[in-house]
């Protein structure tokens, strides 16, 4: 791992924990879901889902919002589903998918917007049944609670800024640690 990728893992990592901080008047509104998933796109699904853990460790530790040792645990993990998304995704499209994602923008930047949605859904669904069983909740009326309309505007934020945002932070982090096919490591 050269020095430029070190730093820009580094830099993603500021960068999630940063921008949850700025955009906390938003209530689920954030970029730090999209750059754990760039940085798993970029740099593999375990340097993905460990930006994931460590921005949320961080974050959720000095939340203006309170602390909850369940609901800090959940929200650690899941956010590292973005990450380990992100890699798949990039391993799934195969050794040329930063030469696809910058070819057929259009295409990438609707399936990111799905994909992003799908994350989402993901991430909400545990985080809300967690915060149910902390708060003695019905785990049902904790997920329709927790989804309407948190989740939904969580959901569609997150389209937007993956569709949007995906392909152009994708690219432009691939040209700054190397090219268009750069990694981290080849198995």
């Amino acid at each position: 791992m050269n020095s430029k990728k070190v730093a820009t893992i580094v830099v993603l990592s500021a960068l999630s924990i940063g921008t949850n901080y700025a955009m906390l008047f938003l209530f689920n509104v954030k970029f730090m879901d999209l750059i754990v998933f760039v940085a798993g796109f970029c740099f593999g699904p375990f340097v993905g889902g460990l930006i994931g853990i460590l921005s949320w460790a961080v974050y959720g530790t000095l939340n203006p919002l309170g602390f909850s040792l369940p609901i800090w645990l959940s929200t650690m993990f899941s956010e590292a589903i973005y990450g380990v998304g992100g890699g798949y995704v990039k391993k799934l499209l195969g050794s040329n998918g930063s030469t696809r994602v910058t070819s057929n923008k259009v295409y990438f930047c609707v399936f990111f917007g799905a994909l992003g949605m799908f994350l989402t859904f993901c991430y909400d669904f545990i985080t809300n049944m967690v915060f149910g069983y902390v708060n003695n909740m019905n785990i049902l009326v904790a997920l329709i609670v927790g989804f309407v309309p948190f989740g939904f505007i969580h959901t569609l934020s997150n389209a937007f800024f993956f569709g949007i945002g995906g392909v152009p932070a994708i690219n432009t982090i691939l040209r700054v640690v190397g090219g268009e096919n750069s990694v981290v490591y080849k198995e």
